[in-house]
């Protein structure tokens, strides 16, 4: 049972506070998993110094083969991240999720689906670049991250521009970030984190439901609201314009 209290105003999540009851046989249940979590553990909890001793994973010794590697960071239950992986099998997937009380669930999803193309993570995004190599992230997604609305807790939001920061020196050279959220005030946000940390914008969408994204799939948060008639807003930011990119191969 989830306990929360929620409100909402205009379509927008303001925020949830959520006290989630403890899974029972959690323990037993994430060593049943063990073989899908990236060993990710760091002494460190001074996030301005946890990436200073990189430890970093071997992308072949985990996926046995140098297919493209792609990152959702708060992945919930997986539903976004698994019916990704079983689409695309020729690619490679890491969810980041930092409350094993969710992430346990996904990972118990995709062992029923027998995938091996998706592992996962027990850790914040503070400590990406701790454990993973630079550049080498072919794409992330932020799907309905937390959207704090306070504004004294505006740098934990996964947009602020210190987290910007870590997922550049992880991101390929034309890598993507794809975010979709129901929150206006953080998608308001986000846009101008993203401008002033010198990503390019495009394909953005303040109501996907009406622009019919080919391909798009659907989250648990955003089956959600789209029954309510809410709008998802939803953008893609590059490290560079990818218009600019075949010139570039020439």
């Amino acid at each position: 049972m989830v306990k929360y209290t929620a409100k909402f105003c205009i379509g927008t999540r303001y925020g949830i506070h959520m006290r989630m009851r403890r899974k029972k046989n959690l323990e037993p249940r994430m060593e049943a998993v063990s073989d899908l979590l990236i060993p990710c553990v760091s002494d460190d909890l001074n996030f301005s110094t946890a990436a200073d001793v990189k430890d970093y994973v071997d992308y072949r010794a985990l996926f046995g083969n140098d297919h493209p590697v792609f990152l959702e960071i708060g992945c919930g239950k997986g539903q976004f991240i698994i019916e990704t992986a079983k689409r695309h099998p020729e690619n490679n997937y890491i969810a980041v999720e930092k409350i094993a009380n969710v992430l346990v669930t996904a990972a118990e999803n995709t062992k029923k689906e027998g995938l091996t193309n998706l592992l996962f993570m027990k850790t914040g995004a503070e400590y990406l670049n701790r454990f993973l190599p630079p550049h080498t992230i072919s794409g992330i997604y932020l799907n309905f991250s937390t959207p704090f609305p306070k504004k004294s807790h505006r740098t934990h939001r996964l947009t602020h521009r210190r987290f910007l920061e870590i997922y550049r020196t992880i991101m390929a050279d034309h890598a993507f970030i794809w975010q979709k959220t129901d929150d206006a005030g953080l998608f308001a946000f986000s846009i101008e984190e993203f401008s002033k940390s010198g990503f390019v914008l495009q394909n953005i969408s303040l109501d996907l439901a009406e622009d019919e994204m080919e391909d798009n799939i659907v989250t648990e948060y955003e089956a959600r609201f789209m029954e309510q008639g809410l709008p998802i807003y939803r953008l893609e930011a590059y490290l560079s314009d990818p218009d600019t990119w075949e010139e570039e191969s020439l």
